[in-house]
């Protein structure tokens, strides 16, 4: 039955639709939604990898649709962001964990490829349904429980020290974490967290969101961006020069934009340097699976080395599905670890964490294959190992290859990054270039950058997205792209005329 006051909201409807529609007066009062009416911390957010080259790369990839356009390139290359399975990089995806991926979407479909798909598969996927059951429902806030145990055995078996499965957190790609981490650090505007430069922007953009302060430390190009101390001690000194109070060191390793990789010296050293002045670690380690020289520049977590000098420090360490081999970017999985974390903190991490309910439990399914890829005895192992060894090989020739080419150009340096997917070369332009992006308001990368690809169509992001040293100028491009023999010679061209045009050669 229907309530009275019910009766009364519909009666008011039902006598407003039959009303003219000029019988309709609004205020003319209104004053429309503007800028100025929006939180301004959000104004300050900048993500250069999704920034003006991406924008501009979007609307000429669009133009390439009319057949009668006059573009000189039949393609756009994005070169701007680590996204391997996207159109026109084609990373191919690793079976194993799509036909779990499917067997979890549609569990009837197990018995239509029972023993035509490996059986490790099927008991894969038998197993999670009887623990998940539909991944239609929501999980817990944490993420699955028997998922987040696999995770437990994995950091357990890669670091050889124990991981209790209530520090682990699963989340929606390993950018989630980060920004629930800054968001429960920053505790008023004067916290500062200690940045890399050159550093991924999601940092920069979500301490703006959050009102934190990025404390710059510079990292050292001649010694193939090492992470200098002296550089992190000047940045914490000028904090508190300037009244601000740091509360966390960020690490990236293997580097983003650089590739560059820690090793277990200068980790040590960074983590008695957060004893000494308190400071929280959070260690990005998304790319700890892309190693290009793993015999000469291995991976060591920041989770290990704690353990290892039995250091007290609080350690956040995230990871993710969407780098490494498998690129499953869309999936939005990931996960980190509290390390030397309170239970209290920690139920504090929980209550926000149920704030957005659960992460997607796709990408959940992800991380599980992730952490527990096919063994060596199990029928699916022949092909991932085959897949995964010819993606590695691929990143390791393209990143060579490209470094070695771009180091041959006048006014290019290179270092050949030992990891991650990416190259972040230097450039040293003729002023007349440096001029002319004055005179457009801009920095002297994104004129570079932008004429790269208004002539070539590959997409590339300036330095100055990711931070530099004043007079600088840099740009990232991925390792990601196929054709590589095409795509440098297409960046040599380019390079070359760009000099030409203004007077640098």
């Amino acid at each position: 039955m229907i309530s009275p006051a019910s009766r009364r909201v519909q009666n008011q409807v039902m006598r407003l639709n039959r009303l003219p529609s000029s019988s309709v007066r609004y205020s003319h009062n209104m004053r429309p939604l503007t800028a100025a009416d929006v939180n301004p911390a959000i104004l300050k957010v900048q993500y250069a990898v999704r920034g003006e080259l991406a924008i501009k790369a979007e609307e000429l990839r669009e133009k390439l649709q009319d057949e009668k356009h006059d573009l000189p390139f039949k393609k756009v290359i994005s070169s701007n962001i680590g996204n391997p399975q996207q159109k026109g990089l084609d990373q191919p995806f690793l079976t194993f964990t799509r036909q779990v991926a499917a067997l979890m979407e549609y569990p009837p479909l197990a018995e239509l490829v029972k023993g035509k798909w490996p059986q490790d598969v099927l008991d894969r996927a038998k197993e999670l349904q009887t623990d998940i059951g539909s991944i239609g429902a929501y999980s817990h806030s944490k993420g699955v429980p028997l998922i987040r145990k696999h995770v437990a055995k994995f950091i357990q078996e890669r670091d050889g020290y124990p991981s209790d499965p209530e520090d682990i957190f699963l989340t929606t790609g390993a950018s989630a974490g980060v920004s629930l981490i800054l968001n429960v650090l920053i505790t008023a505007n004067v916290t500062g967290i200690l940045i890399p430069i050159p550093q991924y922007p999601l940092y920069t953009a979500t301490l703006a969101q959050y009102s934190g302060i990025p404390l710059p430390y510079h990292l050292s190009e001649p010694d193939g961006w090492s992470t200098s101390l002296h550089e992190i001690e000047a940045a914490l000194a000028k904090a508190e020069k300037d009244g601000v109070v740091p509360r966390a060191l960020v690490v990236i390793n293997p580097g983003n934009p650089t590739g560059a990789i820690l090793d277990k010296t200068t980790m040590q050293q960074l983590v008695r340097l957060c004893e000494k002045h308190s400071l929280v670690l959070l260690a990005d380690e998304v790319y700890q699976a892309n190693l290009h020289r793993p015999d000469t520049h291995p991976f060591h977590s920041f989770k290990q080395i704690v353990r290892d000098l039995n250091s007290p420090i609080p350690l956040f360490s995230f990871h993710s599905i969407s780098k490494g081999v498998k690129g499953e970017c869309g999936r939005r999985g990931g996960y980190f670890e509290c390390t030397n974390i309170s239970d209290e903190v920690r139920a504090l991490l929980y209550k926000m964490a149920s704030v957005t309910l659960c992460p997607p439990l796709s990408g959940q399914i992800g991380v599980d294959c992730l952490v527990r890829p096919p063994r060596r005895n199990d029928p699916s192992y022949p092909l991932w190992k085959r897949e995964t060894d010819t993606i590695h090989d691929a990143l390791r020739h393209r990143t060579q290859l490209m470094a070695q080419r771009l180091n041959s150009l006048p006014g290019v340096s290179c270092v050949d990054s030992p990891g991650a997917l990416y190259l972040y070369p230097k450039l040293e332009l003729p002023d007349k270039a440096v001029e002319e992006a004055q005179r457009l308001g801009k920095s002297p990368d994104t004129l570079y950058a932008l004429q790269l690809l208004e002539e070539t169509g590959i997409c590339v992001v300036p330095g100055s997205g990711f931070g530099q040293k004043d007079g600088e100028h840099h740009y990232r491009l991925t390792c990601l792209c196929p054709g590589v023999e095409e795509y440098v010679s297409a960046l040599e061209n380019f390079h070359m005329g760009f000099l030409k045009k203004y007077g640098g050669l």
